[in-house]
Order: structure tokens, then C-alpha cells, then sequence
């Protein structure tokens, strides 16, 4: 995909990093991860060192290895392999952003650098610009996490004439929970044919009725195909479908927040459930107790087996 062929539209699954027990990438986990995703979940397409991948928490050096992997593996199988390249410099943004580009990835998004703050819209459209002509030749995502960056500017200001520093701008993965904002997101991107990818799983439906082009989040990873059952429901006019459906995944979370559901919990969800073996999170971080594990795997169980 090259800026202007499209909209990035459906479930896009941001992807957990596979490591070994002692810490290390675990590359070989991402074939199989591959296949995974597409013949049992129904997703297509990835967004790959994000919060969900950990990409934080993850070298240069290790972040191109897994977007290497996953270009390579991808190849010919999934329709997108989006790669987030923010870093708190922008020197290291760039270089994930030129080096996204030489191997193959259709996209690249950025998150707000988040220990020296932009304080305006204008400061974080600077910062964006300087990532995005380190690649000019890909579409480029704006990654909205206020939860995580503390970074609260509106997304409808940052969009104010982006066009015209960003001409590869292709729309943003809106990760928060103010639907007037994302509505108004919504209505300035869709004249320009942009995508707006929403990331809080459990108010997915919200946002599509708003009118969101996709969504991208971690429980896509497992609860794909159900989530795409959710929207196909949802514009075929089943709205009841579509809503009982978003009520499980909201069980499901609210269940797993009473057992303190984060990263770790939702890494060993998936590593349980999938079969694949994702291994611990990166420190400090620390792992999923294995009892709150099996508790909120046999969840996730019972909630599909009443669908």
C-alpha cells in the first residue's frame, strides 16, 4: 500500500512480542503466529511494536529483527503490516522509520513522545513531520494513547491542516475515550479519504457507530473472529447481534480488571488460548500469576461457548 490507494479498514491485531523464558526475542513464534491470526482469528492485518508488542521496552535493534520477521512471514499472507517507530527522540524514530521502509512494511504510525511533553498541537505536528520524511513513501498513522503518554492534546487540533506538513498522512489509531473528539476526528478525516482505527476493544461498537474505518487492539488476537462476527452484525443491521457480542468482550475485561488485568495477563491469555508460546513481558513488568491465568482463560472459554 502507498499513500493514497486506500483506506485501512477491519480488525487489525496489535501483536504481543514473542520472547524465550530468559528474556530474549523469540523469533520463530511468528510464523506460526501468522497462520494464527488468519486462519482462526479471521484478521489480516498487524500493528506490530506497539503497546501490546512492548515496543517501549524493546531495543532498536530488537524492534527491527521482529518487523524483519514479520514483513518476511507476512508476505503474501496478511494484508498490512503496520509498524510503530516512536521513541521518546526523534532521531530514533527516524531511523525505525527508514528502516520499516527498506523491509517491506506497508505503513508506519507514531505515538507522542511522552517524558519531555509536546505542550500544543503545533509541537507534536513538528515531531510527527520530522518521522514521517524519514519515509516518505509510506502512509502515516498518528497514535493517539493519552492513557499511557499523559500527552491529552485533542487529536482534532493535531489534524488541523496536517495535510500540508504530512503529505503522506494517511489517519490515526484513536486509543482513548472521548467520542466527541473521535467523532470530530471522524468528520474532518473522511472527506480526505483517511482511515480512523479506534484501539479501546470494549467500546469498539461505540466508535463504529460514530463511524470509525477499523479498529486495532490486542484482544483481535484472540477474539477476532468474534469481533469481526460483531461488526458484520452491526452493518447488516442485526444490531442486537452486534451488541450482545460487544457485552462479551466487556465481560471478559471486567472479569480480568478484577483480577488486575494488564499486559502480562493478556499475554498469557493469549499465549493459553493460542497455544503459542509468547513467553513473560519485559521488566519491570512481571508475569501473569498462573492462577489468575487459567481463571481468565476458562473465561474467555465459557464466554464463547455460550455464543
Amino acid at each position: 500500500m502507498s499513500p493514497g490507494m486506500g483506506q485501512l479498514t477491519g480488525l487489525v491485531a496489535a501483536t504481543f512480542t514473542p520472547l524465550t523464558p530468559q528474556g530474549e526475542l523469540n523469533l520463530p513464534v511468528i510464523g506460526p503466529y501468522v497462520d494464527y491470526l488468519l486462519q482462526k482469528q479471521g484478521v489480516r492485518s498487524v500493528f506490530v511494536n506497539g503497546t501490546t508488542g512492548e515496543g517501549c521496552s524493546l531495543s532498536l535493534g530488537e524492534r527491527k529483527q521482529l518487523v524483519e520477521e514479520w514483513c518476511r512471514q507476512g508476505k503474501g499472507k496478511l494484508d498490512q503490516v503496520i509498524v510503530h517507530v516512536g521513541c521518546l527522540n526523534v532521531k530514533d524514530s527516524q531511523e525505525l522509520a527508514r528502516h520499516a521502509a527498506s523491509v517491506g512494511a506497508d505503513a508506519i504510525a507514531v505515538i507522542s513522545p511522552f517524558f519531555f511533553k509536546p505542550t500544543n498541537a503545533e509541537a507534536l505536528r513538528m515531531f510527527l513531520k520530522e518521522v514521517a520524511s524519514a519515509a516518505p513513501e509510506l502512509p502515516f498513522y498518528y497514535y493517539h494513547l493519552p492513557s499511557m503518554t499523559g500527552v491529552n492534546l485533542e487529536v482534532r487540533a493535531i489534524l488541523e491542516g496536517i495535510e500540508n506538513q504530512i503529505p503522506s498522512f494517511r489517519g490515526l489509531k484513536f486509543s482513548a475515550l472521548d467520542l466527541r473528539d473521535l467523532g470530530q476526528c471522524i468528520c474532518y478525516c473522511r472527506p480526505r479519504g483517511w482511515s480512523v482505527l479506534y484501539g479501546v476493544d470494549e467500546q469498539l461498537l461505540g466508535a463504529v457507530a460514530l463511524g470509525v474505518n477499523g479498529a486495532v487492539g490486542s484482544t483481535y488476537n484472540y477474539l477476532g473472529t468474534t469481533m469481526n462476527s460483531m461488526l458484520s452484525a452491526f452493518e447488516t443491521g442485526d444490531v442486537a447481534l452486534a451488541r450482545n457480542l460487544q457485552f462479551k468482550l466487556q465481560e471478559l475485561i471486567t472479569f480480568a480488571g478484577s483480577l488486575g488485568f494488564g499486559l502480562p495477563m493478556n499475554k498469557q491469555l493469549m499465549s493459553e488460548f493460542s497455544g503459542l508460546q509468547l513467553g513473560p513481558p519485559r521488566l519491570p513488568l512481571l508475569p501473569c500469576p498462573p492462577d489468575h491465568g487459567k481463571l481468565i482463560v476458562q473465561k474467555l472459554r465459557d464466554i464463547l461457548a455460550e455464543q
